[in-house]
């Protein structure tokens, strides 16, 4: 694992910024004013109790800011371990139109089934192995990455699409064809492209079971597919998402400490600090 110390760094310094900024934009420049959600949605104000629509002004104003969370850590640990690492890479270059043909004809066969026929399953390395082969006229083509790694250590490019743990449907297919382009290109500026997903809310890979990613890939065994630790072993070495996990965990007490008593203004009950990210 790289340096331990500038690991912890890096996540300390991600998070708090980020978390600072929520708290500073609900207690101070757009904090959840009473009188204002009684006079805009009286209907609502006279049949639910304001604290719950307190707590819905909160989580509409971490729930953006944190979904970013993620790849900044990410390129933060890839740039430590593997020695280049960016976010928003846009990779140009030419594919076959024949391979673009076939992109197109794997993701609408995934998409829509035949009268009377089951839908077919997603099956990564078999799509794409029909996709190479396609070939033909080059065209132009570019694709903007999540996440782009030019590793020291093997010499590969890595590029990620990172979504949150519970995508969509249409996040997923975006990502699917995206993915199909990058290892499509020719001269290959890519080696590996991967659909990337921080944490499992299932716990385990053969656990999880989000549905609508499911129409696109084979969530519990596709190559392209990392969850989770699989994940943060490839960007930043073995060992670093336990280590996330534990530095995130220790900043959660804090901040929970801090949106009970100076948001929701009550103590915080007891058993406050139980819930942790796993």
């Amino acid at each position: 694992m790289v340096g331990k110390e500038k690991v912890s760094e890096a996540i300390r310094n991600i998070v708090q910024s980020m978390m600072d900024k929520v708290m500073d934009k609900v207690l101070i420049t757009d904090p959840f004013i009473e009188e204002k959600h009684h006079a805009n949605k009286p209907l609502y104000a006279a049949l639910v109790p304001d604290e719950i629509f307190k707590s819905s002004h909160f989580e509409r104003r971490f729930v953006t800011p944190f979904g970013t969370a993620w790849e900044k850590l990410a390129v933060e640990a890839g740039a430590l371990y593997h020695g280049y690492c960016v976010k928003g890479a846009t990779i140009e270059g030419t594919i076959g139109n024949e391979s673009l043909r076939r992109i197109q004809e794997v993701l609408n066969t995934l998409e829509h089934r035949k009268k009377g026929e089951q839908r077919r399953k997603p099956d990564w390395d078999e799509e794409l192995a029909y996709i190479l082969a396609g070939g033909g006229e080059p065209i132009p083509a570019s694709v903007t990455c999540d996440i782009l790694i030019k590793s020291e250590r093997t010499g590969l490019s890595y590029a990620f699409e990172f979504k949150g743990p519970l995508p969509d449907s249409d996040q997923t297919k975006v990502s699917k064809e995206k993915m199909f382009k990058l290892l499509a290109m020719n001269n290959h500026p890519v080696d590996k492209a991967f659909f990337a997903l921080p944490y499992n809310p299932y716990g385990k890979r053969e656990n999880y079971d989000w549905k609508f990613p499911a129409r696109w890939f084979n969530m519990k065994e596709d190559s392209c597919v990392l969850i989770g630790e699989e994940l943060w072993d490839l960007i930043g070495g073995k060992g670093i998402y336990r280590h996330f996990i534990s530095e995130i965990n220790k900043l959660g007490v804090h901040y929970k400490e801090r949106i009970y008593r100076e948001f929701l203004g009550i103590e915080p009950p007891e058993g406050y600090d139980k819930n942790k990210l796993r």
